[in-house]
Formats: structure tokens, C-alpha cells, sequence
């Protein structure tokens, strides 16, 4: 499976913070919101992931994360050069995957659960046809929302319904088999111009081939779209990271984890990020240990 990150978008919810910055590269907490999306690819298995952005900030892009070698992983970029839709990325992304699984996440989607690498890994190998993943909302109507049968088949799928039968909201995170960009490209623009990805989901409910996977109690999601959505996020890996001692989607750690450095390479991480911020001293300290 293939890794695709989509962080394109002009933010304009969270301007003036995104008037000259790529909302993806805004701090959550301690680190760059990229981070986040970035190792729940990582946490899958995924090593190849292609990052989408904007003309004007994929070099920033690039300048931060390389070509992900440190990391144990292979990065790539390409172009989005104005908002044309979610599914666009797996038309953008075609020859990328060429033709295997992929992952897509967006780029201001955080995950966190204990159990959530876990999860991903094992729906990854079950993977056949789509696989989403919902969280129970108060306010389903502001989301696209799915009810499923007793084996989790997506039955029915709904953009912001007006009158939700289900408090699931489809999150952004995404499986899909390979044959996803060729659906994506044979979509026909909704009004707004864009390719949407609940049309591209659907296309798998109408062969009962989605399923969706309630992450629920013991997860947290957070759509950081907003200043309020920004800051409760910032907010809840402050507090995490204050009470539990630990660095939530730490790279260099993640990286460490799944195999993909050892602790020499972790050392020399560490060193690059500097013994003087916290973030550098808890990676020198992984490394020690």
C-alpha cells in the first residue's frame, strides 16, 4: 500500500494565520500539523507517500521533510495548483500508486488512539475495495455521514444531510484497492467544480465493496479547519504529552517503532533537532534508553 497526503487548499477559515503559510505547516502544539497525517502513514507500514500542495508551498514542504530518507521513507510531491476536489488527489496521484492500494489522509485530519496503529495495519491487509473510517458526532449534519450493517458494509452514504440517520461522520483517512484513480478520473465534476469524494465512495457502496470502521471510544479525531478546531487540538496533545511523558506523532520515534531507523540513526536525529529544545532532548532520550 501507497501513501498520499493531500494538503493543498487555500485555509481561508483560518486566515490571516494562512495568508502566507500553507495551513499544514501550522504548529499543533509542538510540531507542524504535516506531522500528524504523515505518521499515521507511517504507523500503517506505508514507506512511499506522495505529499499535494499548493505551487507556492511545496517547496517549504520539500525543505522540511526532504526526501524522507532520514525518516526511513520515500517521499514525493506534486502539484495541486487550485482546490479541484479530494478525489483529484488519486488522479494527481495516479502514476504514483500505478496501480496499487493506496492511503489517502488530508493534511489537517489528526488521528490519535492507542490502538489506532494496530488497526490501520490489520484493515490495510483486509483491504478490498474501500475502507473508511467514521467518529460519532454531536452534529452530524456538517459532515458526510454512513450507516452500515452488522459486518460494517457502508449501506448508505449522505454529503451534509439535512437529517442525518446516523451520527457517523466519515472522517479523512481513506483506503481504497487500485483501481481508485481510474473511478476518480471517470467522475464528473459537482457543481462546485470539484471531484467529490463521496461520489467516488459511492461508487463502492453500489457494489456493497465499502466498508467503514467506527474508531470511536479510545480515539480522537480532530478536523483542524477552524481557529476553535486549531486551538482543541493543540490543547489535547498538550495535555497528553504533559501527563503521559511522551511526543504524539513524533517521526523520528514513529520512524524508530516501525523499524525503519535504528537508534544510532534515532541519535543522529536527535542531534540534527538540537539537545535544546524539548522535542530534540525527548528523541537524544529514546535513543539512550
Amino acid at each position: 500500500m501507497r501513501g498520499i497526503i493531500l494538503a493543498g487548499g487555500s485555509g481561508t477559515r483560518l486566515r490571516p494565520l494562512t495568508s502566507v503559510h500553507s495551513k499544514q505547516l501550522l504548529p499543533v502544539y509542538d510540531k507542524p500539523m504535516i506531522y500528524y497525517p504523515l505518521s499515521v502513514l507511517m504507523h500503517t507500514g506505508i514507506r512511499e507517500i506522495l505529499l499535494i500542495s499548493g505551487p507556492e508551498h511545496l517547496e517549504t514542504y520539500r525543505s522540511l521533510l526532504g526526501d524522507g530518507s532520514r525518516l526511513g521513507i520515500r517521499l514525493r510531491y506534486a502539484v495541486q495548483d487550485e482546490p479541484r476536489g479530494i478525489a483529484e488527489a488519486l488522479v494527481l496521484g495516479a502514476d504514483f500508486a500505478d496501480g496499487e492500494p493506496v492511503c489517502l489522509i488530508l493534511g489537517d485530519n489528526i488521528f490519535y488512539g492507542h490502538r489506532l496503529p494496530d488497526l490501520l495495519r490489520q484493515e490495510a491487509a483486509r483491504l478490498d475495495g474501500c475502507t473508511l473510517y467514521g467518529y460519532p458526532v454531536s452534529d452530524p449534519e456538517r459532515y458526510g455521514v454512513a450507516t452500515v450493517d452488522e459486518d460494517g458494509t457502508i449501506t448508505t452514504l449522505t454529503e451534509k444531510p439535512a437529517r442525518p440517520t446516523s451520527n457517523l461522520a466519515v472522517t479523512g483517512l481513506y483506503m481504497y484497492d487500485g483501481t481508485a484513480a481510474e473511478r476518480a478520473a471517470a467522475l464528473a465534476p459537482s457543481t462546485r467544480g470539484e471531484l467529490e469524494v463521496t461520489d467516488l465512495n459511492l461508487s463502492y457502496v453500489s457494489e456493497g465493496r465499502a466498508r467503514l470502521v467506527n474508531l470511536g471510544r479510545g480515539s480522537a479525531w480532530f478536523d483542524t479547519g477552524t481557529h476553535d478546531s486549531l486551538l482543541e487540538a493543540s490543547m489535547f496533545v498538550q495535555v497528553l504529552e504533559k501527563r503521559q511523558g511522551i511526543r504524539i506523532s513524533c517521526l523520528e520515534e514513529v520512524a524508530y517503532r516501525m523499524g525503519y531507523v535504528d537508534k544510532d540513526q534515532l541519535a543522529l536525529l536527535g542531534k540534527e533537532l538540537s539537545p535544546s529544545s524539548n522535542y530534540g532532548k525527548y528523541v537524544l532520550d529514546l535513543a539512550r534508553t
